[in-house]
C-alpha cells in the first residue's frame, strides 16, 4: 500500500481523524432500536384523495375544523353522525394542508393508524406527517377507554413533532368522552344530500338542470341516506346512461337508479317467492352471478351448480323439457346480439346475489365449491372471471365468511401450472385486502401462510403479487413482512418473491432502512439460515438498488455485517457496483469511505476490499478508474494505519490480486 506518516492519539475522548481525507462517523443505538415489529399502517393512496377532493361537499363546521388543524402541532377530533361522510371529512381536512397537496412526493408521511393497537409499535411521527385516526367503529366503552389512553400519548407525540392528526370519534359514545378531549373537539353536521348528488353527477359529466333534481322522491333518499348510498345512485345513474339500454334522456337514466337503490331488494323477494323449482332458481342465481357471459357459458354454470347443491337430473331428455330460451324470458334476462345475458332491470343482478346469500345460508358452502369450478369454465374472458370473483367475494364478505374467499385464493393459486399467476386468486386477494372490515383479517392470513410449512409455487406468487400491488401500498412495512419470508424459501418462485422484496424497499426510502435493519437482524439470529438473509443483504446495499441520495448511515450498518460474515463471494459484486458508481458519478465518492469505514480496521477485510478494488482497476487501467481506485486504496491505507502500530513498507505500490489475498 501506499506510504504514510503514523499518529497515535492516546485515550481519545471522540471520533479521531487519524490521517488526510474525510471522516465519517455514524451513531447506532444497537440492534432493539434497529429492528422494526410489523408497524401497521395504512397509507390513504394520492390517487384516491385526489378522487375524493373532486367529489367532496363540506359539511356543516368544516371550516371550523379545518382552521384548527391548519397549523402545525394540532389535533382535530370529529364527533358527527353515522353515515354524514365523517371519515371521508377526515380524510380531506388533512388533504387540505399544504398549498402543493403533494405529500407523499416531498416525503411526508399521510398515513392511518389502527384504532386499537395490538402490539408495541413505535409511533414516531414527523414534522408535516399527517395521521388518520377512525374510532367510528368502537361499540363498547371499555374498548373507547383504552382507545382514549392510546390517544392522548399519540395526541401528545403528534404535538411534539409538529405533526397533524385528525380523529373520527365513535357516535352514541358521549358519555364515556374523556373531558380533556372537549377542547379539541369539533361537531360536524350532514352534507346537504343533494349537493352531493349533483357533484357526483357533475364530475361524471352529466347534464341535466337543477329542476331535473327536485322530485320528493329523491328529496327523501337524499335527506335519509348515508353518503355512501347518494355515491351509489349517482354511479348508477351514470352506468344507465353508458349502457344504453335504458333511453337518452337523463330523467329516464335517474328514474332507473331511483328503482334500482329503492325497490330492487322487494322485487327480488317477490319473484323468488313465485320461483318454486330447483332448476328456476339455480338459473336465476347463476345468470345474477355470471352475467354479461356468454349464454353457452352460463348454460353450462347452471347445470354445475344443480350439481353442487345435489340437484337431481330431470328424466326426462332436454326436447322434453322447457328451452333454455323460454327459461331466461320468464326469469326476466335478455340475451343481447351477441349472445351475452343480462336482466332487464339496472342492478337487478347485484339485488338478486344480496337475497340468495342472505337467504339461503345452508347453500354458501356449495356456493363456494361451485365458484372454484365455475369461475375457469372456457367460455369467460379474462374479465369474466374477474366480475365473477369480485361478486362471489363481495357477497362472501357482507355475510362474514371471509375464509371461504381465502379458499379459492389458495385452491386456485395451487393449481396453476408453470410459471403463472392465477388472476382469480390475485382478483380474490386484493379484494379481500382491501375490504373496510376484513382487511385485517386477510393480512393475518397471508402472514400464517408465508411463516407456516411448505408452499406451492403457485400461491407464493399470487401472494408477491398481492403484496408488491396491494398491501405495498397500504401496509408496506407489513408487504415488506410477508416477501421476506417468502424471499427466503426456495425455488423460482421464491426468486421472484426476492426481487419483488428488493424492488419494495427500492422504490420506497421508508422502507430502506428497516430492510436492512431485518436482514441483519435474522443473519445475526439465525445461523442456519443465515446465508439467504446475508444474500439478500448484500442485493439491497448495492449501488443500484439504494436510494437517490444514498443513505450513507444505513449503507455503513448493512455493509458492516455483509464484512463481518462468510460468504465472501457476495463482497465482489457489492464492492464492484459502487466502484462502477463512482468513476461515473465523482458526487458519490463517499461510497469509498464509508465502506472502508464498515470494515471496522480488519486486517482481512481490507485485504479483500482492497483485492477486489485491484480486479475492478483491471491490468490496463482505464484513467476514471485507475483514479477511483486509487482513491479506494488510500481510504484502505488511513483504516490500516489507524488500526496497526506497525511501519509500512517504504515505496510500496498498489499490490497483486494474489498478494492481497
Amino acid at each position: 500500500m501506499t506510504e504514510q506518516d503514523r499518529v497515535t492519539v492516546n485515550d481519545p475522548r471522540g471520533p479521531v481523524n487519524n490521517g488526510v481525507g474525510p471522516q465519517y462517523v455514524f451513531y447506532s443505538a444497537g440492534a432493539d432500536w434497529m429492528i422494526r415489529k410489523g408497524v401497521e399502517s395504512l397509507r390513504i393512496v394520492r390517487e384516491d384523495r385526489v378522487r375524493l377532493a373532486d367529489r367532496f361537499v363540506p359539511p356543516v363546521g368544516y371550516r371550523v375544523a379545518a382552521d384548527r388543524l391548519e397549523k402545525p402541532e394540532s389535533v382535530v377530533l370529529l364527533e358527527a353522525p353515522p353515515g354524514s361522510g365523517r371519515r371521508a371529512a377526515a380524510i380531506m381536512l388533512l388533504h387540505g394542508l399544504g398549498e402543493d397537496g403533494d405529500a407523499d412526493e416531498a416525503g411526508v408521511r399521510f398515513e392511518e393508524l389502527p384504532a386499537v393497537d395490538k402490539d408495541e409499535n413505535p409511533f414516531a411521527p414527523g414534522e408535516g406527517d399527517r395521521f388518520l385516526l377512525d374510532l367510528s367503529g368502537i361499540a363498547d366503552e371499555e374498548t373507547y377507554a383504552e382507545a382514549q389512553r392510546r390517544l392522548a400519548v399519540r395526541r401528545s407525540q403528534v404535538q411534539e413533532a409538529g405533526a397533524h392528526m385528525a380523529v373520527v370519534l365513535p357516535s352514541g359514545m358521549e358519555h364515556a368522552q374523556r373531558p380533556d378531549l372537549e377542547p379539541h373537539t369539533v361537531t360536524l353536521g350532514r352534507p346537504r344530500g343533494v349537493a352531493v348528488v349533483t357533484r357526483y353527477l357533475r364530475m361524471d359529466r352529466m347534464i341535466f338542470r337543477p329542476a331535473d333534481l327536485g322530485s320528493a322522491d329523491l328529496q327523501r333518499l337524499c335527506d335519509r341516506s348515508p353518503m355512501r348510498e347518494l355515491a351509489r345512485l349517482a354511479g348508477l345513474v351514470r352506468t344507465a346512461r353508458d349502457s344504453g339500454r335504458f333511453g337518452t334522456d337523463f330523467a329516464g337514466w335517474l328514474d332507473q337508479a331511483m328503482h334500482a337503490v329503492t325497490d330492487r331488494a322487494g322485487e327480488v323477494g317477490r319473484q323468488v317467492a313465485t320461483v318454486r323449482t330447483a332448476p328456476e332458481r339455480a338459473l336465476l342465481l347463476a345468470t345474477a352471478v355470471f352475467e354479461e357471459a356468454r349464454a353457452d357459458t352460463v348454460y353450462e354454470a347452471w347445470h354445475g351448480l344443480m350439481r353442487s347443491v345435489r340437484h337431481e337430473e330431470e328424466a326426462t331428455t332436454e326436447l322434453a323439457r322447457t328451452d333454455f330460451g323460454e327459461r331466461l324470458a320468464t326469469l326476466g334476462v335478455e340475451r343481447d346480439p351477441d349472445g351475452r345475458l343480462r336482466f332487464g332491470r339496472l342492478a337487478y343482478a347485484d339485488a338478486v346475489r344480496t337475497y340468495f346469500w342472505a337467504n339461503f345460508p345452508g347453500m354458501r358452502d356449495d356456493l363456494r365449491d361451485w365458484i372454484g369450478h365455475a369461475a375457469g369454465l372456457r367460455g369467460l374472458t379474462a374479465d369474466d372471471r374477474v366480475n365473477v370473483v369480485v361478486r362471489f367475494g363481495e357477497r362472501s364478505l357482507a355475510v362474514g365468511q371471509p375464509d371461504h374467499l381465502f379458499d379459492l385464493v389458495v385452491r386456485w393459486a395451487d393449481s396453476a401450472t408453470g410459471t403463472s399467476c392465477d388472476p382469480r386468486a390475485v382478483a380474490a386477494l386484493e379484494l379481500g385486502l382491501s375490504h373496510e372490515r376484513f382487511g385485517g383479517w386477510f393480512r393475518s392470513r397471508m402472514y400464517a401462510c408465508v411463516t407456516s410449512g411448505p408452499l406451492s409455487d403457485g400461491l407464493i406468487r399470487v401472494l408477491t403479487t398481492a403484496c408488491l400491488q396491494s398491501l405495498g401500498a397500504t401496509h408496506p412495512d407489513q408487504a415488506m413482512v410477508r416477501l421476506h419470508y417468502l424471499a427466503a424459501r426456495k425455488g423460482e418462485a421464491a426468486r421472484e418473491a426476492r426481487e419483488a422484496l428488493l424492488d419494495l424497499a427500492g422504490r420506497d426510502r421508508r422502507l430502506y432502512r428497516p430492510l436492512i435493519d431485518r436482514l441483519r437482524d435474522r443473519a445475526r439470529r439465525e445461523p442456519r439460515g443465515a446465508e439467504i438473509h446475508l444474500r439478500l443483504l448484500t442485493e439491497l446495499l448495492r449501488s443500484d438498488r439504494a436510494p437517490d441520495p444514498p443513505p450513507w448511515p444505513d449503507l455503513f450498518l448493512g455493509w458492516e455485517t455483509v464484512f463481518s460474515q462468510p460468504p465472501t463471494e457476495l463482497w465482489n459484486p457489492l464492492v464492484s457496483s459502487w466502484l462502477n458508481t463512482v468513476a461515473g458519478d465523482s458526487t458519490r465518492e463517499m461510497a469509498l469511505g464509508v465502506m472502508v469505514g464498515a470494515a471496522h480496521g480488519g486486517t482481512t477485510a481490507l485485504h479483500r476490499l482492497y483485492a477486489i478494488g485491484c480486479d475492478w482497476a483491471g491490468p490496463v487501467r482505464h484513467p476514471s478508474r485507475a483514479a477511483v481506485a486509487a482513491l479506494f486504496w488510500l481510504h484502505i491505507d488511513h483504516a490500516q494505519y489507524a488500526r496497526t502500530e506497525s511501519t509500512p513498507r517504504a515505496g510500496a505500490g498498489p499490490r497483486t490480486t494474489e498478494e492481497a489475498r
